[in-house]
């Protein structure tokens, strides 16, 4: 059920069930390595059984910011590509549109989808994020083009998720998960965690379960409670609309 396109002249994957969900969809960001899901037994199965049609939109090392980036365009900010262009074709082919498009992603990509959603909460009112890469400033100048994007560090932090949620527009439905032995992004998660309950923001959260730390055997470990978020999360937006 994975094919492949473009959109705008850039490549991507489309998972798209027979019996998906009407008028919903998920936008999901890849981490930095880039990997792509059509091998991934265990999250096609889940967007199977949960009925989820899915975009995997390629972006390279972009880190899915509002910012332009040598490795995606020019021109184009990555996240001004997935709020108009990806939306667009979102919208096109399979007649969902705003509020029912999530996001989710791992890593790069989950701290991509919480920059998003944080920015523009009534647009992305569903976000899941596994071991999301918050505190991507810390590693400015270590190879990660980070430094490719930004003149400093500085410039980087003030461009994290953490301080980029809106005190009035925040997602409605958002989940995230880290485990406790990633020595590098964990931190990031806990100061999210407690910035959102200080504020009195809802969200649910899972920073205890531990499966080998930052990877893939973390990612296929939780990709069933964020996969059933988000599904659940959409049907909950859907049963609003009626």
């Amino acid at each position: 059920m994975w094919t492949e396109t473009t959109i705008s002249g850039r490549p991507a994957e489309v998972f798209d069930p027979p019996d998906a969900k009407s008028e919903s969809a998920v936008i999901y960001l890849h981490g930095y390595a880039g990997e792509s899901l059509k091998e991934n037994e265990v999250w096609t199965s889940l967007f199977a059984k949960e009925r989820l049609r899915v975009v995997r939109p390629e972006g390279g090392p972009c880190w899915w910011l509002d910012a332009l980036s040598p490795d995606f365009d020019d021109t184009q900010t990555p996240m001004s590509y997935l709020r108009h262009d990806v939306m667009s074709w979102i919208a096109e082919q399979w007649g969902a549109r705003s509020p029912r498009v999530a996001l989710l992603g791992v890593s790069m990509g989950g701290q991509g989808a919480l920059n998003l959603a944080y920015r523009h909460g009534r647009e992305f009112p569903v976000v899941a994020a596994l071991s999301p890469a918050i505190d991507f400033h810390r590693i400015y100048g270590e190879g990660f083009r980070v430094e490719a994007i930004f003149d400093d560090a500085e410039a980087a932090r003030m461009e994290t998720a953490v301080l980029n949620l809106h005190p009035m527009n925040w997602p409605r439905f958002q989940f995230f998960c880290s485990d406790p032995k990633d020595r590098l992004w964990h931190e990031g998660s806990e100061r999210l965690a407690s910035k959102l309950s200080s504020s009195g923001v809802p969200f649910e959260s899972d920073l205890r379960t531990s499966r080998g730390g930052h990877g893939w055997e973390y990612f296929n470990a939780m990709a069933e409670q964020a996969i059933t978020f988000v599904s659940r999360s959409l049907d909950s937006i859907a049963l609003e609309s009626l």
